[in-house]
């Protein structure tokens, strides 16, 4: 399968219904995306994340619409672990230095191209699955460097509601989700 050309094509323009229509797997990285990219330490050494409620509720209306949903990080956290599993997602992977090859594995055990694959992430480690996949997207505040390769550039930053924002494309696109339940 060919790359996409790293010519600078992203937008904020919604893409094709058509596209998002036969997206059939949900995959996000974690820091920056799902958080906002911050790592909190207590005194005693204790690691804190940041969730977004609504990324998460995001994701249960993806799994309800019947989508697989999926966390392929290289952090490796019980927070996330912890966060997944109160999520019901199906597809965790931690600990990951090649993201590409992960999600090339789960379409493949899944019986899905990468066409149907949308895949959101923020940094330089992102970059490689974010060109492979049918659907790539990023937070605002993903690097410029990741933001040149992605199809579609978030109006909302990492762990402050990127991933609704394309959860909601993707459920209106399939008529899950009617325009006046949408966020403003």
């Amino acid at each position: 399968m060919a790359s996409k050309p790293t010519t600078g094509k992203s937008s904020r323009r919604r893409p094709s219904p058509d596209v998002l229509k036969g997206i059939r797997l949900f995959a996000t990285d974690v820091d920056g995306v799902l958080t906002d990219a911050g790592m909190y330490y207590s005194e005693s050494g204790d690691e804190w994340k940041k969730f977004n409620t609504r990324d998460g509720m995001g994701i249960k209306l993806l799994q309800k619409a019947g989508l697989i949903t999926a966390i392929v990080t290289q952090e490796r956290t019980r927070l996330v672990a912890r966060r997944a599993e109160k999520l019901a997602i199906p597809e965790l992977h931690q600990g990951v230095l090649d993201k590409l090859s992960v999600i090339r594995e789960m379409a493949a055990r899944h019986s899905l191209s990468l066409q149907q694959v949308a895949y959101i992430g923020d940094d330089v480690n992102d970059i490689e699955a974010l060109k492979a996949v049918g659907f790539s997207a990023a937070p605002a505040d993903g690097l410029p460097q990741v933001l040149k390769v992605v199809d579609y550039i978030c109006r909302q930053k990492g762990g402050e509601g990127a991933v609704r924002e394309l959860v909601e494309m993707i459920l209106l696109s399939r008529d899950k989700l009617k325009p006046s339940n949408r966020r403003r």
